[in-house]
């Protein structure tokens, strides 16, 4: 994983994604995504059937992980993604699933 300097801007993302996401390796496959791209924040699985997400990174970061959530693994497949910006000041240390 990359590490920024303490200073670097950072966007931080909400995001839910349904579809067949559950059940898929969609998590797991979003923590390696996630560890080769160098996001941090988190994922995990709604009782509703969707995958929910807090993605943290510069803004080139957030739009390569946006990118592959829209796809996600083999198995699985997106109907809707929606993603909200949010303003935090927490900062994540790594990505994990929850």
């Amino acid at each position: 994983m990359q590490t920024l300097p303490p200073d670097t801007p950072l966007e931080t993302v909400s995001v839910r994604v349904t579809g067949r996401v559950q059940g898929v390796g969609y998590r797991l496959s979003a923590v390696r995504r996630a560890h080769l791209i160098g996001v941090r924040g988190w994922v995990r699985n709604n009782d509703d059937g969707s995958v929910e997400a807090m993605i943290q990174g510069t803004p080139d970061q957030v739009d390569q992980m946006l990118e592959w959530m829209r796809q996600g693994p083999p198995k699985a497949r997106v109907d809707d993604l929606v993603s909200q910006r949010e303003f935090i000041d927490r900062r994540f240390g790594s990505f994990e699933q929850r």
